[in-house]
């Protein structure tokens, strides 16, 4: 498979604004060998400084690890930048046949890790998502967040993949997307989890968390049987309550602790 140079009008079907970044149509270690997945992540880049501030790094690369790093950026205001047409360095090493550097696009978005997702970039990236499946004849479940395809990683943060790859499915069909309510029921049957709880209720807190790369490894470094060992605990100890409170601090909720009606929609869902 030659260079990409077809990235910038694939961005454009999407109908956010798109910026070609100089010199993308010959930059990549190498043209890219096939397109077999997306991989989605943050940037991890400063929480301030503008719509793209990574856009140096994800073109140029950091110390230890040379650029591109990412065939597309995706700015805050929804609005994509194409920086390679070539491989880049996004996803090493992969989890996945399907969405290692020679076989996957990456998709870098802008945000910190922590920051709440504006409307407008989540949508440009379920609408680029989509555009790239079409492009490559790929069906939603080839979209895969970096944490999916890589163990060490957790990005992107707090996006339900399940639901980015449902949304990305109805727009490759041209249907409209699930509703994206259809958490109210479910939470009204939830109980509210406290400090010193004990059930299984307690375990699902602690896969979304996971899920949602709120979980550091420290949490689980002493635990017997390490991040398994964590995940089947049902207890909501000190240490879960405040990967709670750090889940509502960037969520814009309450840091009360306690997994409610407020906590339990953005734990389930985006």
């Amino acid at each position: 498979m030659p260079y990409l140079t077809q990235l910038a009008d694939v961005a454009r079907r999407t109908g956010h604004p798109v910026t070609e970044v100089p010199g993308w149509k010959s930059r990549g270690h190498g043209p890219q060998p096939e397109v077999q997945g997306l991989v989605c992540h943050h940037t991890a880049g400063p929480a301030a400084g503008g719509d793209y501030p990574s856009l140096a790094v994800v073109r140029d690369g950091r110390p230890g690890l040379s650029g591109p790093l990412s065939q597309f950026g995706l700015g805050r205001s929804g609005h994509i930048y194409v920086i390679a047409a070539g491989r880049c360095w996004h996803n090493a090493p992969s989890t996945s046949p399907w969405h290692d550097n020679s076989s996957s696009l990456g998709i870098e978005a802008e945000n910190n890790g922590f920051q709440p997702w504006p409307e407008a970039q989540l949508d440009a990236y379920r609408k680029l998502c989509a555009q790239l499946c079409r492009e490559f004849g790929l069906p939603a479940s080839r979209v895969k967040a970096h944490r999916e395809v890589n163990r060490g990683k957790p990005d992107p943060h707090s996006i339900d993949m399940n639901a980015f790859r449902a949304a990305v499915a109805a727009l490759i069909a041209g249907t409209p997307a699930p509703d994206p309510n259809w958490t109210e029921e479910i939470v009204k049957e939830l109980p509210v989890i406290r400090p010193g709880d004990d059930n299984y209720d307690v375990k699902t807190v602690r896969g979304c968390l996971f899920a949602r790369g709120h979980v550091p490894a420290a949490a689980y470094s002493g635990v017997q049987d390490g991040l398994e060992g964590w995940l089947r605990s049902t207890a909501c100890d000190d240490g879960l309550v405040e990967l709670v409170r750090g889940f509502q601090r960037a969520e814009g909720l309450d840091e009360d602790g306690l997994v409610g009606p407020r906590t339990w929609p953005p734990l389930l869902r985006v």
